[in-house]
């Protein structure tokens, strides 16, 4: 039944139907509607206040629990329901991983409305906390308070800074972290260190709305190497402050690989158009694959579970069947990994990728790994596939296309179909796009594998990969 309250509509013992996009999960109102709740388990009974009514659906939270659904478990973090990094920390693994696989199949099927063979099995991460090897917090000079910090009336609490994680859909609002259960030590110890030693020095944490301080972002990468970088944006320049915070930093970490900082005084804290200054060590930190070794500077990209990323790149190259006799194209190859991943079983890989620095890296891994079979060009991947390159570089057996989560351009789905390779490996962190995609190769290439990866432990997020053969 429903009852109204201050102008909100609860729900009275409303079953947690299902798990829904972007980490929230489903449940029917009396009449029909939709309800999109956060931080419950299909299965739990709850009484639900809606927030936010839509015409065809309603948001809501949980504010009374009748009873708990089996797939619960009880969430490791002390920051879980107020940060919204790790929204499935309260479900059990395997359910995790079965919501997974079912948006990805939902997706192809409903998205792409195509024929699909069997799933391969999901393959789930053996760490299921401390496996990103990147981490961005922010700084603040007002933290947002929790309603047990609010409810504990401890008004000093109000006028901390904080270092941690924005708060969904709030830009300019910060939830100060004391332990983050994705990046494994000395992460925590490194963030929470440069929180106290700024605080006790009086450093200006930032004002996102008014635009001042001192004290911007805080960047964490660790490799499967050990190796570490720390990079500290500033909002401008204070050299004796800079310095002070840098050199404590370092001395207090000395395992650190690099040490680098950025001032940046534009509206945004993208560093892709920022001058990032080395300060100690070296300006990149080593990662390994199969003795392949790849440098990962501040503005790489690199998929942020090595460990997953290894087992992603090994389906890639197995549904690919490599013997040594093909030429691969390897599309949005960013860094070169799945390239250089795939070419000691290739005659020749060419990677193209649309950001120059990015190439860059990719032939100085390639220089540093003495692979010879693969070449790098720069170039917006809807153009660069004409009669020339082609000619120039030679018919591709295999395609490997790994495009960001808006998928491909329609520009480049119709050059692949002129170009007709005979297989065609797609990787996705999007399966809604990459079904899009699928759609449109449907009626020259069959899907004839499947397989979901689970890069992304305690979130909804999944990869997949699909292999393509020509009809």
């Amino acid at each position: 039944m429903g009852r109204k309250q201050t102008n909100k509509v609860i729900f009275e013992n409303i079953t947690v139907l299902d798990a829904g996009a972007k980490g929230v999960s489903v449940a029917k109102a009396p009449e029909g509607q939709v309800i999109f709740i956060p931080n419950v388990v299909p299965g739990d009974v709850v009484d639900v206040q809606t927030l936010k009514k839509r015409k065809s659906y309603f948001e809501g939270k949980a504010i009374k629990f009748h009873s708990y659904s089996e797939n619960r478990i009880e969430p490791v973090c002390e920051h879980f329901g107020a940060c919204g990094g790790c929204k499935w920390q309260n479900m059990k693994y395997e359910q995790q991983l079965f919501y997974k696989n079912q948006e990805v199949y939902n997706n192809l099927k409903r998205i792409g409305k195509i024929d699909l063979p069997d799933f391969e099995p999901i393959l789930g991460s053996e760490k299921q906390f401390f496996y990103r090897n990147k981490m961005e917090f922010g700084f603040s000079d007002t933290r947002w308070l929790t309603e047990r910090e609010i409810q504990s009336e401890d008004q000093s609490l109000s006028k901390k800074p904080a270092l941690g994680f924005h708060i969904p859909r709030m830009w300019d609002k910060i939830l100060d972290i004391e332990k983050c259960h994705l990046q494994e030590d000395p992460s925590n110890a490194i963030r929470n260190a440069i929180r106290e030693f700024a605080t006790e020095h009086d450093m200006p944490f930032f004002n996102a709305r008014n635009h001042e301080g001192l004290l911007r972002t805080l960047m964490i990468r660790t490799a499967s190497t050990g190796e570490i970088m720390v990079l500290i944006q500033f909002f401008q320049e204070d050299k004796s402050q800079r310095e002070l915070l840098l050199n404590y930093i370092y001395a207090t970490f000395p395992q650190i690989t690099s040490l680098q900082y950025v001032i940046n005084g534009k509206a945004n804290d993208t560093l892709y158009d920022q001058d990032i200054k080395l300060y100690k060590g070296r300006d990149y930190i080593l990662e390994e694959m199969e003795g392949l070794k790849f440098s990962i500077n501040a503005k790489s990209f690199y998929q942020t579970n090595s460990d997953q990323a290894y087992e992603l790149y090994k389906i890639t190259r197995e549904f690919a069947g490599l013997t040594g006799n093909e030429v691969v194209y390897d599309l949005y190859t960013g860094t070169g990994t799945i390239a250089q991943f795939v070419s000691k079983k290739a005659k020749k890989v060419i990677g193209v990728e649309a950001v120059p620095e990015a190439i860059a890296d990719a032939k100085e891994n390639a220089k540093r790994n003495d692979i010879t079979n693969c070449e790098f060009y720069v170039g917006d991947m809807k153009n660069v596939f004409n009669d020339d390159f082609i000619a120039q570089h030679g018919q591709p057996d295999v395609i490997i296309t790994d495009p960001p989560r808006d998928g491909m351009h329609k520009d480049v789905v119709e050059q692949l179909l002129k170009i007709g390779a005979e297989k065609i490996v797609y990787v996705s962190c999007n399966s809604a796009t990459q079904a899009r995609d699928l759609a449109l190769m449907d009626e020259q290439y069959k899907v004839t594998r499947v397989r979901p990866v689970d890069m992304f432990p305690q979130t909804h997020h999944v990869e997949n990969v699909v292999l393509l053969e020509r009809r």
